[in-house]
């Protein structure tokens, strides 16, 4: 009755509109009224608790740094520097929008940021290049997905707090299976660009990529300073989220000088109300997943399931299509507060990687971001292309079916996942 009484608070409080945050703490604090007798002036210690957490001071660090550098001229560079090494293939301008993505993801962190920063300069350059629609939207939109997969990645942040799990072997775990779907989407962009009959041009010349190189060698660095000092033993990935704050700043100001001082302001803002929505959900997350814990919830289904012999297998689809579903409602982060403590002891007792059930999660997370109603991209390149939502998602479609393909890769295949972090720290 417990269970029952919470989620069906939970999800009609969601379907009236209230936000996934106020919607978590009051169905929460409904059922612990209704059902227990526990001290309800506990709920704060609950929070504050939940929020205490050193891991979790990287999250508004990495939202600063990814807003930096996108508001200035790192995206463009990156840009140049992708069309410069694939801009001659068949499909080559979408393809350099892919690449570029990778690259941004790998600074930003976010997924939305990646969209917005490369789709505003891409989108027009590649229609005036004869690319339909399809090509200059739907490969945008998707390819900025990966911003939430590459590292330094918000949403890994939020599972390995939750699932009390290393945030450096998540990132780690993430890095293969971004790649690898980036390429994917990259192929399928070549086929589909040589059946429209799209041919190669003159590759750039080399002296053309070493100044593009050059010119976007500050911004490409920060990948090696924050990703190679976490796994060089620098410093740990919180600390790596100041370190890129710092960075961004030093480049910004001094190397690009394509922020001013005035301009500060607004780019704080921004990455504190980011951040601020992101904590709130937390918060209110971690009071929800203290009660399921509370009321034996996790250990009640992770029982029922092994007793009707579910194997790993089903035990997937069925955290496949749970996700799938769950994305298209709500927020990345809000789904992996929500499911990890649902999820994660069932995943351990059936032989499940902790490391791997994240990434089959993020990667879930990933197509959330481009399925309606709530799907983040999709207003993103709504608003950067001034096209209907319809029309978004359906050239974002042929994108997202390539998704699909990695996300069965990468669930039935743990290597993918990981071999990496079992290679770097082997565990």
């Amino acid at each position: 009755m417990v269970i029952a009484t919470l989620f069906i608070l939970l999800f009609a409080l969601m379907l009236i509109g209230v936000p996934v945050a106020v919607a978590l703490g009051a169905s929460t604090l409904a059922s612990a009224f209704l059902y227990t007798n526990n001290d309800l002036m506990g709920i704060v210690d609950n929070i504050f608790n939940g929020l205490n957490k050193y891991t979790l001071m990287a999250i508004p660090m990495f939202i600063l740094a990814g807003s930096l550098l996108s508001r200035g001229s790192a995206a463009a560079r990156i840009i140049n520097f992708a069309k410069s090494l694939v801009g001659h293939l068949p499909g080559g301008l979408p393809i350099a929008a892919i690449l570029a993505s990778i690259i941004f993801a790998a600074i930003s962190g976010s997924s939305p940021a990646t969209v917005a920063a490369i789709g505003s300069v891409m989108y027009g350059a590649i229609k005036q290049a004869g690319y339909n629609e399809q090509f200059a939207i739907g490969t945008i939109t998707t390819a900025g997905t990966l911003g939430i997969l590459i590292p330094p990645s918000v949403v890994f942040i939020v599972y390995g707090v939750s699932a009390d799990e290393s945030i450096g072997k998540l990132f780690m775990a993430g890095v293969i299976p971004g790649l690898m779907i980036g390429g994917m989407m990259m192929i399928a962009t070549y086929i589909l660009a040589r059946r429209s009959g799209f041919k190669a041009t003159k590759m750039a010349s080399f002296s053309v990529i070493f100044k593009t190189f050059r010119e976007s060698f500050w911004a490409l660095l920060i990948i090696f300073v924050v990703i190679g000092g976490i796994y060089g033993g620098i410093f740990t990935p919180t600390e790596a989220g100041a370190v890129s704050v710092f960075y961004a700043l030093f480049i910004s100001f001094f190397i690009y000088r394509d922020i001013k001082m005035k301009d500060l302001y607004k780019i704080i803002l921004d990455s504190v109300q980011t951040s601020s929505m992101i904590f709130f959900i937390i918060a209110n997350a971690m009071l929800f997943a203290h009660f399921l814990t509370d009321e034996q919830i996790p250990q009640t289904i992770t029982q029922m399931i092994l007793e009707a012999n579910v194997s790993p297998i089903m035990f997937l689809l069925i955290v496949n299509i749970l996700l799938l579903i769950m994305g298209q409602f709500m927020e990345p982060s809000s789904v992996v507060m929500i499911t990890v403590p649902l999820l994660l002891p069932i995943g351990i007792a059936l032989g499940i990687d902790p490391i791997h059930l994240g990434v089959i999660m993020v990667v879930n997370m990933e197509i959330g971001m481009l399925t309606p109603p709530v799907g983040l991209n999709l207003f993103v390149a709504s608003g950067i292309t001034g096209l209907s939502m319809g029309q978004v998602i359906k050239a974002s479609l042929p994108m997202t079916l390539v998704l699909l393909l990695g996300l069965v890769l990468i669930t039935y295949i743990p290597a993918i996942s990981l071999w990496l972090p079992d290679l770097m720290f082997g565990y």
